[in-house]
This record gives structure tokens, C-alpha cells and sequence, in this order.
């Protein structure tokens, strides 16, 4: 039997990151993966695919709809060729992927393929395609990630009624896509199909879209995605979702209680995810799971057991690929006698529609809700150069600093580019930065962070230059 220092069971981003760092700091490591390919959802059947597609068809609209504005003019139509549209997205995850096993192999890190179990605290049997093995290691971390979630009253047939995966590798353009939930992945996934030509519906049983974010960002989210021609049904109850052979048929209450009935060709069940943890036993070693199917862990993300540890999607907190990373980090050095920390806080979260919305710390909601005095710095996206030079002119950059000191305890972006700009508030808020401390600093001329530094002026005295 093989005996490892540390084993990892799940080789998303969490769990191939933990056990790189677990590598590098000299421990022998073993990840444990079920599918033949490493990477878990986010680079399997999550952010990697979605983003290429997203691109992809961010071109196409653009081709159709913008190219005549900046003076190119194609003869002929321009046609959609799906297929190839997804043979790119593949390769882009295989490449991903491939990317992964070569980290793997340079850390010398032994990778089993098949469903890792619990036999106890310290052995996990692994199941794989014909045999059978256990191997032994002295701490483990358990990173086996998530899936989506659905409605009890739903019934998945994954092929018109559909998740985020099967939504990834559709054969056809649908021709009308309901989306129930509007969330990050129901809104990134419905506008790719609509820029690809479907009718698209969005049902979101809340009032708002994106509801975990600032209401500013939802607001103007739904306003240029409305403009875009995707329709909303906000505050709305889906009740059935019934399929006739190829049309689906949802029954919901709106906000006024009335009954809405929506008929499609698609529907997209976005609501969410679950942790997963079927088939791990974990009470063969003891390992205590909370009331909504998490595994539960202490500050360290240490479980119950105390060589156990859980990171990730499988955890509380934010199912983010970057959250999972920072905590696979952290355990590696915890295990290692080091003393890292995250700050949840400042862990950014990204919608890559198109303008991307981005935000870091708290939303005005929450400052309310805390009884904290703050200030608020706005500016529009539309009154940069860059901005109007690109086309891009919908968004907002806002700044909130706590009234008295300055600190800068929450910034909301939705722009172009804003997915990479969301850093620079990131860096400025771990580093407890001023509003007045962005609004000093030289931001590069004609680029979308000059908003940035416009908000920051916006937020000290009220003092933007160029609204």
C-alpha cells in the first residue's frame, strides 16, 4: 500500500492547487480524481468552457451588429457555424486540462483515477475502471467540489430541460431559452445563446437579478441586458416545467400572484449548485457534514477530525474557483506549520456578461444593514474616452468608504473589462487603502481604470474631473 504525507480527493481548482502547494513545501502528495480528465467543473463544465463560448460569441455579435459601425463591411452573410464554435471551446478545455496534468507530473504528484472513499481517517479506496485500491495518508483534504442544483418539481432530462453542462455542448441554437434563475451562470449562458440568435427568457424568483451583489450593478445589469433584448421575469415563482416533446411549457406566479405561463424550446435550470459529497462515506472516518449537506470545518478548514480538512465548493462561503484556490493554499501551509489567513472579505466576485460586472467587499446594503456611516463615489462608464472609443459605454464604477476615516470598504463595477479591473480594488483594499489614496494615484490615459480613480475622486469632496 502506498502511504502519502497528504491526499486530495477532487482535482478542481481547489484541490489541484492544494496539492501543488502541498508538493512544493516537500510533502509526498496523491490527488484522487473520478473523471479521466483533471480540472473539475470550473475547467471541465464551468468557467473555462462558458468564457470561450462567451468570447466566441461576443465575436459573432459583434460581426453581425458592430463591425458596419467601425467601418468593415463583409459582403455575403455571416454565418454561425456552431460546431466549430464548440470543437474551439474543447480544445481550449483540453488544453486547460492538459495544463493541469503537466503541473501534476512537474510536482510529482501522484494521480489516481477512479472515486475516492473513506475507509477510515486515513485510507481512502479508490475505485477505478477495473480495479480496486487503497492507499494511506497521514492528513487528507477533501475538495470534491459541486453540482448543480435543481427543483424538487423539476425533472432534469438533460436534454431539453437542461443544467450549465449539457447548456455547454447544446448541438442546435435554441430558438427559445427560458433561464430560471438569474444568477451568474443562468445569466452568462442565456446571453450566449441570445447573441447567437435564440429568444431569451430569464425567471428569477427574487426581485432582482445577480441578488447577492450590490442593487446598483443588478439594476443596471438588467437595464442593458433588457436594451440587449433579453426579456425578465423578476419576483416570479416557476410552479412546473412540462415537456411536450420538443416545447416546454413553465407555469409560474408573478408578483402580483397571477399565473404566467411561458412556453420555450430549452429550458436552462440555473439555481444554483450543492456540494457533493456522494459516494465519499465520510463516516467511515468520522467527518460531520451540516444541515445543508457542507462538510463542516473551523477556521483552519479543519474538520471535525482533526487530519481531515474540506476546502472549496464543499464548504461554506462563496462557490468560487479563486475562493477554493486561496483555501487549498492556506490548508497546504496550515499543514506545513505555516500560519497563512484569508480574508473573506476580499475575495472579488465576477458575472462575465457583457459589460462584466465585478465587485469586492460590502454592498450599500450590507453597510446599511451594519448600522456603518459611509460615503458613495459614482462614476459612468460613458463618460471615459476609452470607453467611447471602443463602443462600450454602458456601466458604472461606484466606491464605498466609511464617512469618517476614508477606508474603501466596498467597490461595484459593471464596465468593459471590469472582471480585470476588480484587482486594482482588490490590491487597494487589502492594503486598507483611502478612497482619497486611489484618487491620488496616476491611472494611464485613455483606459476604462481611470473610472477608478474618477469614483475615488467622486467619493473625497464630490470632486470627479470629467462629469
Amino acid at each position: 500500500m502506498s502511504t502519502y504525507d497528504v491526499a486530495v480527493i477532487g482535482s478542481g481548482p481547489g484541490g489541484y492547487v492544494a496539492a501543488i502547494r502541498c508538493a512544493q513545501l516537500g510533502m509526498k502528495t496523491a490527488i484522487i480524481e473520478k473523471y479521466s480528465t483533471l480540472g473539475g467543473t470550473c475547467l471541465n463544465v464551468g468557467c473555462i468552457p462558458s468564457k470561450a463560448l462567451l468570447d466566441s460569441s461576443h465575436h459573432f455579435e459583434d460581426a453581425i451588429k458592430h463591425f458596419e459601425d467601425h467601418g468593415i463591411e463583409i459582403p455575403g452573410e455571416v454565418k454561425l457555424n456552431l460546431e466549430k464554435m464548440m470543437d474551439r471551446k474543447s480544445s481550449v478545455v483540453q488544453q486547460t486540462c492538459d495544463g493541469v496534468k503537466f503541473l501534476m507530473d512537474k510536482n510529482k504528484i501522484d494521480v489516481y483515477e477512479g472515486v475516492g472513499s473513506f475507509e477510515d481517517k486515513t485510507h481512502i479506496k479508490i475505485e477505478g475502471e477495473g480495479d480496486t485500491k487503497t492507499i494511506e495518508a497521514k492528513k487528507i483534504i477533501i475538495a470534491t467540489g459541486s453540482k448543480p442544483a435543481s427543483l424538487p418539481f423539476i425533472e432534469l432530462d438533460k436534454e431539453r430541460v437542461i443544467t450549465s453542462t449539457e447548456a455547454l455542448k447544446l448541438k442546435e441554437v435554441p430558438k427559445h431559452m427560458i433561464v430560471i434563475g438569474g444568477g451568474v451562470i443562468g445569466l452568462e449562458l442565456g446571453q450566449v445563446y441570445h447573441r447567437l440568435g435564440a429568444e431569451v427568457t430569464v425567471v428569477e424568483y427574487l426581485d432582482r437579478i445577480i441578488p447577492t451583489m450590490d442593487s446598483a450593478l443588478s439594476k443596471e445589469l438588467q437595464k442593458v441586458l433588457k436594451k440587449q433584448g433579453i426579456k425578465f421575469h423578476v419576483s416570479t415563482k416557476v410552479k412546473s416545467v412540462e415537456r411536450n416533446g420538443d416545447e416546454i411549457t413553465i407555469k409560474a406566479d408573478d408578483k402580483k400572484d397571477k399565473e404566467i405561463e411561458i412556453k420555450g424550446d430549452y429550458c436552462l435550470v440555473s439555481v444554483g449548485r450543492k456540494p457533493f459529497t456522494i459516494g465519499l462515506n465520510v463516516d467511515a472516518a468520522g467527518v460531520e457534514l451540516d444541515d445543508k449537506g457542507r462538510v463542516k470545518v473551523n477556521e483552519h478548514l479543519q474538520t471535525n477530525v482533526d487530519n481531515i480538512y474540506a476546502i472549496g465548493d464543499v464548504v461554506r462561503g462563496a462557490m468560487l474557483a479563486h475562493k477554493a484556490e486561496e483555501e487549498g493554499t492556506m490548508v497546504a501551509e496550515l499543514i506545513a506549520g505555516q500560519k497563512p489567513h484569508i480574508d473573506y472579505n476580499l475575495i472579488p466576485g465576477v458575472v462575465y456578461t457583457w459589460p462584466e460586472v465585478a465587485s469586492v467587499g460590502k454592498t450599500e446594503e450590507q453597510l446599511k444593514e451594519m448600522g456603518v456611516k459611509y460615503k458613495e463615489g459614482k462614476f459612468p462608464m460613458r463618460a471615459l474616452g476609452r470607453s467611447r472609443a471602443s463602443g462600450d459605454i454602458d456601466g458604472l464604477i461606484k466606491i464605498l468608504a466609511d464617512e469618517k476615516t476614508d477606508e474603501v470598504l466596498g467597490v461595484h463595477m459593471i464596465g468593459a473589462r471590469t472582471a480585470d479591473l476588480i484587482a486594482e480594488a482588490v490590491t487597494a483594499m487589502e492594503f486598507r487603502a483611502s478612497a482619497e489614496d486611489i484618487a491620488r494615484m496616476s491611472h494611464a490615459h485613455p483606459t476604462y481604470a481611470e473610472a477608478v480613480k474618477e469614483a475615488a475622486l467622486a467619493a473625497t469632496e464630490n470632486r470627479a474631473l470629467h462629469i
